[in-house]
């Protein structure tokens, strides 16, 4: 098997470089997820998700973080093989070197965070899409709806005393009576404009029933189904609808054995970062042993910050909500 010979210090700086990158992006993630943790309803949340979905300099950002984290799984694994294939007959006795426990376990530590990834973009990032799933919930602004035709069926009805369904039965009644004198063309503008009547009555009922789902401020309908964000696209395909994944989140967190498996998987983060921090430092030649102490102990410290942050969320959403 032929390997593209690339020097190792050279996959080693990369790896460093791509690693610092996700080290700070960690820490942005964590500040962002602690505004779950706010009693506001989602507002600052689901404010943030809303900037982080609409705004294009955040969307190729996305691209380029996902192209970062690849490339860094890539060039590790490409590491850790070539690697072992310099040495394919192991030591007969135990190596006695003071490698960190940390170090000895990356390749494990990483491919635990890799598998969790890959469950975290299958429950949140791919919602965006609507790919899936039975833990996916949306939201949409009042507004929108409000200038939907629904909003305006629902006022025409009201100047003739009736309700969306009574309007619909009239004039489904109106165009049945009429039968077969009315022209083809007419009717079938008839029964497409009762398609479109429809569709318009669905929404309008969810919008009489979704009135305990309206935020606080009025901008936004939350925790809509899959099933309702179909009802809405089919009344109006331009219609934005957007991920809720603040109660996505809260609903997740409610259930002990998520918040664990989470908690867990932040413990083997914080083994890696922890590891990972002074290896960078090491591979850019950016220590030495005069402060060799300060970066071991800042790396312990950040890897704690990171953790805890994490941590704080799922045991506050238990507690307080």
């Amino acid at each position: 098997m032929d390997i593209p010979k690339i020097h190792s210090i050279s996959k080693k700086i990369l790896v460093a470089l791509l690693g610092g990158f996700l080290l700070i992006f960690l820490l942005f993630h964590m500040c962002a997820n602690l505004c779950v943790l706010r009693n506001d309803g989602g507002a600052w949340y689901s404010a943030f998700c809303h900037f982080m979905g609409t705004n294009y300099v955040v969307k190729v950002f996305e691209i380029i973080l996902l192209g970062f984290l690849g490339l860094h799984i890539l060039m590790t694994l490409w590491l850790w093989f070539t690697n072992r294939l310099a040495r394919p007959v192991r030591y007969h006795q135990p190596s006695k070197s003071k490698t960190s426990t940390g170090s000895k376990i990356m390749i494990i530590s990483g491919t635990l965070m890799l598998l969790c990834i890959g469950l975290h973009f299958y429950d949140f990032f791919l919602t965006k899409f609507g790919l899936k799933n039975s833990v996916s919930q949306y939201m949409v602004k009042t507004e929108d709806l409000h200038a939907n035709e629904a909003m305006q069926l629902s006022n025409y009805a009201a100047q003739y005393g009736m309700t969306p369904e009574e309007f619909l039965n009239f004039y489904k009644e109106q165009v049945n009576s009429m039968g077969e004198q009315m022209p083809m063309d007419q009717r079938q503008m008839a029964e497409e404009e009762i398609m479109k009547l429809e569709q318009s009555v669905a929404v309008a009922n969810f919008m009489t029933s979704a009135g305990d789902r309206i935020t606080e401020d009025g901008k936004w309908i939350k925790q809509i189904t899959p099933e309702e964000k179909k009802v809405l696209k089919a009344a109006d395909a331009e219609l934005d609808i957007e991920p809720d994944f603040y109660n996505m989140a809260h609903n997740l967190f409610n259930k002990p054995i998520i918040s664990i498996l989470y908690l867990l998987f932040f413990l083997v983060v914080g083994l890696h970062i922890r590891h990972a921090f002074e290896s960078a430092f090491q591979t850019l030649g950016l220590n030495n042993y005069k402060y060799a102490r300060i970066i071991e102990v800042l790396g312990i410290i950040y890897a704690w910050i990171i953790c805890i942050g994490f941590a704080i969320v799922p045991i506050g959403v238990m507690l307080l909500f």
